[in-house]
C-alpha cells in the first residue's frame, strides 16, 4: 500500500522522520484515533463518532474532543462539558437540561429541537448553529456568542442573554418572555412575530433589526438602540422607552412609556 511504501521510505531516515511520518497518518486519518469506544471521560476524544441517543447523564465530558460527532436524541442532562468542543456536531433533539457548557463551542452545531433548559451555557460559541424550535428556556446564556444563528420558533423565555451577541441572527416567531437581553447586540436580527413581552432589553442594540408584529409589552427599552430597525405591527404598551434612540434615530424623553415622545 502507499501509507506502507512511505513508511519504508521514512525509517532509512530515521526515528524522527517515522514521528514526523506518523503525526501526518493522525492528522490525515483522525477518526482511527477518535477512540469512539471509549467511556466517557474528561478530555475524551469522540471526533466525527456515532453515539446517536447514548445515555450521557450527568457524564463528565469537560474539554472533550466531540467535533462533527452524533449525538441526535442523546441524554445529556446534568452532563458538564465546559470546554468541550462541539463544532459542527448533530445534536438535534439531544436533552441537555441542566447541563453545564459554559465556554463550551458549538460552532455550526445542528440542535433543531435541543432541550437546554437552565443549562449553563455562558460564553459559549455558537455562531451560525441551527437552534430551530431549541428549548433554551431559563438558560444561562450570557455573554453567548450567536451571530448569524437560526432560533426560529426557540424558546427563550426566562433566559439570561445578557451581553450575547445575536447579530444577524434569525428569532422569528421565538418566544423571550422575561428574557433578560441587557446590553445585547441583536443589530439586523430578525425578530418577526416574537414575544419579548416583560423583557429586559436595556441598552441592547437593536439598530437595522426586523421587528415586525414583535410583542414588547412591559419590556424595559431603555437606552436602548432602534435605529434604522422596522417596527410595523410592533406593540410597545407599557414598554419603558427612556433615552431610547428611536428608528429615527432621535433619542426619546426621559420617562417615556408606551410612546417614544
Amino acid at each position: 500500500m502507499l501509507v506502507d511504501q512511505v513508511f519504508r521510505r521514512f525509517t532509512e531516515v530515521g526515528s524522527r522522520a517515522r514521528g514526523i511520518f506518523w503525526l501526518l497518518v493522525l492528522l490525515q486519518f483522525p477518526a482511527v484515533w477518535a477512540g469512539c469506544d471509549d467511556p466517557p471521560a474528561r478530555r475524551v476524544s469522540w471526533l466525527r463518532c456515532d453515539k446517536q441517543g447514548a445515555d450521557l447523564q450527568g457524564a463528565d465530558l469537560r474539554e472533550a474532543v466531540l467535533t462533527q460527532v452524533n449525538l441526535s436524541d442523546a441524554k445529556l442532562t446534568g452532563a458538564r462539558l465546559s470546554g468541550a468542543d462541539l463544532g459542527g456536531a448533530i445534536l438535534g433533539r439531544a436533552d441537555f437540561s441542566g447541563a453545564v457548557l459554559a465556554g463550551a463551542r458549538l460552532v455550526s452545531a445542528k440542535l433543531d429541537q435541543a432541550v437546554f433548559a437552565g443549562a449553563n451555557m455562558a460564553g459559549a460559541r455558537l455562531e451560525r448553529a441551527v437552534l430551530a424550535q431549541a428549548n433554551l428556556s431559563n438558560a444561562d446564556l450570557s455573554g453567548v456568542q450567536m451571530y448569524q444563528a437560526n432560533l426560529a420558533g426557540a424558546n427563550l423565555s426566562g433566559a439570561n442573554l445578557s451581553r450575547a451577541t445575536l447579530a444577524q441572527a434569525d428569532l422569528t416567531d421565538a418566544r423571550l418572555a422575561d428574557a433578560n437581553l441587557s446590553g445585547a447586540v441583536l443589530s439586523r436580527a430578525i425578530l418577526e412575530n416574537a414575544v419579548l413581552s416583560g423583557a429586559n432589553l436595556h441598552g441592547a442594540k437593536l439598530d437595522g433589526a426586523t421587528l415586525l408584529n414583535v410583542d414588547f409589552t412591559g419590556a424595559n427599552l431603555a437606552e436602548a438602540t432602534l435605529a434604522d430597525a422596522r417596527i410595523d405591527g410592533a406593540r410597545f404598551t407599557d414598554a419603558k422607552l427612556d433615552s431610547t434612540i428611536w428608528v429615527d434615530r432621535q433619542r426619546c424623553r426621559p420617562g417615556s412609556v408606551g410612546e417614544c415622545r
